[in-house]
């Protein structure tokens, strides 16, 4: 019985790790229909090598290999992974983000739930440093599967053509290429990268994620916290630097509707691991991160710098917990 108010439903790892899973499908299924199946390639082996290397930390580690495995954790992480990297990166860089995140930056730390950092975003971090041109091999709409499946398994290097910038980075190269004559509105009406209000497919593959974004929010995954805050925060941002300077800035829909935002919103920022505990310091980190995000995207050298926010407030997390952590029962705050 689990209807007495002090009584929770039973849940798990497990559980809450497969909800995880099941809440990216539509996503994926925007990111297939408009980019073609190279995706499926690129999280299948992101899923061997994380499985692969939790296995092999676990029994480095004396601990039972059937019980960790199956808890869905280190398939969340080369889900996640494999979505923010480019479809069209190679199979060994894949690979080795997906052995990063979880030998390096999970288990190096004390395994699932000891990692001060979220390990698909710090794989993400090192390997743009270390590899930035094969971290921007991104598909253009419509290219056959049989040429990004030889892309990713390096059997074929066919032209450049075959590739293209997403939205973001169309934006900055059109912008710096235009010069002082370049406005946000020429660019945007300028290049195939772009769609009705953000980027081209991209739009619905952000709807995807925050479908299953929101169904998670339903069935309490995550508190409203962290992803209220975090798209609040990127919108009133972006409205305000794009009503400063419209020629420079793009709007609040486009920024919403393009590069990693909604996945960060529903699926990164709300990592209960690396994520704030109290319901002030989700909203501070929920805003923190979409802050430095934008001003990544709109002054910094990457187009989006969503991974690098997250990077740098996980570590704020344990000082953002102390400041807003509420009094203990009975006493005053000092």
């Amino acid at each position: 019985m689990f209807t007495s108010p002090h009584i929770t439903r039973a849940t798990s790892v497990r559980a809450l790790m497969v909800k995880v899973l099941v809440a990216l499908v539509p996503g994926i299924a925007a990111y297939v229909w408009f980019f073609g199946a190279g995706i499926l390639v690129s999280i299948a082996i992101a899923s061997a090598a994380a499985l692969a290397g939790e296995a092999a930390m676990l029994r480095a580690r004396a601990k039972p290999l059937g019980l960790f495995l199956g808890d869905g954790s280190a398939l969340v992480t080369a889900w996640l992974l494999a979505l923010s990297f480019p479809p069209l990166a190679p199979w060994w860089l894949v690979a080795a983000a997906s052995l990063f995140a979880i030998v390096v930056v999970k288990h190096l730390y004390g395994g699932l739930g000891q990692n001060p950092f979220n390990p698909a975003m710090a794989a993400f971090c090192a390997m743009i440093v270390a590899f930035p041109a094969l971290m921007s091999q991104w598909p253009a709409p419509g290219l056959p599967f049989d040429v990004q499946l030889g892309l990713i398994l390096g059997t074929s290097r066919p032209p450049d053509a075959v590739t293209a910038a997403t939205a973001l980075d169309a934006l900055r190269t059109g912008l710096r290429e235009a010069g002082a004559k370049g406005s946000v509105p020429a660019v945007l009406a300028s290049g195939p990268a772009f769609g009705a209000f953000g980027g081209h497919g991209w739009e619905w593959v952000s709807a995807g994620y925050a479908l299953g974004g929101l169904w998670l929010l339903q069935q309490r995954v995550f508190t409203w916290h962290v992803p209220v805050a975090f798209l609040a925060a990127f919108a009133l941002i972006a409205t305000g630097f794009h009503l400063a300077d419209p020629v420079r800035h793009a709007s609040a829909l486009f920024h919403l509707a393009s590069g990693a935002t909604m996945l960060a919103a529903f699926f990164i920022t709300t990592d209960p691991v690396t994520g704030s505990t109290t319901a002030r310091g989700k909203l501070i980190l929920g805003a923190a991160v979409a802050l430095i995000a934008y001003l990544i995207r709109a002054f910094g050298a990457y187009p989006d710098g969503i991974a690098f926010a997250v990077l740098l407030m996980d570590m704020w997390v344990p000082l953002i917990d102390r400041t807003t952590r509420p009094p203990v029962f009975g006493h005053t705050r000092k």
